[in-house]
């Protein structure tokens, strides 16, 4: 019998392994203290608000039409930083480091969920 588990599994939990003794939490400045940033901009250059998806925890944030956020991955990862998925009014972006914040342009946390347009 085998205990290891599926192949590659443990290069996908290796990141989460080593991110998360220094994260402490799951806020924005705990994740952000993990160094290593790697932003990446996401525009909704769309006539109509887009969900912006953030894996591997679930977290949904909507941009408006012509609205600008980054997303930066923080701590180590394997091969690459993000894998992206665009989907009609979604794009579902995975921090493969499992540490990751949404900010605006001027770095200040953005907030998930629906925003009461008023």
């Amino acid at each position: 019998m085998n205990d290891a588990g599926p192949p590659g599994l443990d290069r996908i939990l290796e990141p989460l392994k080593a991110n998360m003794p220094e994260a402490g939490d799951f806020g924005f400045e705990a994740i952000k203290r993990l160094g290593n940033p790697m932003p990446m901009l996401v525009e909704n250059s769309g006539p109509k608000p887009l969900q912006l998806w953030l894996e591997p925890f679930g977290q949904d944030y909507w941009l408006e039409p012509g609205e600008t956020v980054y997303v930066t991955s923080y701590g180590t990862w394997n091969d690459r930083p993000f894998e992206t998925v665009h989907e009609p009014d979604c794009l579902t972006v995975w921090a493969t480091s499992f540490f990751a914040t949404v900010s605006d342009r001027d770095g200040n946390e953005f907030p998930p969920g629906r925003r009461d347009p008023a």
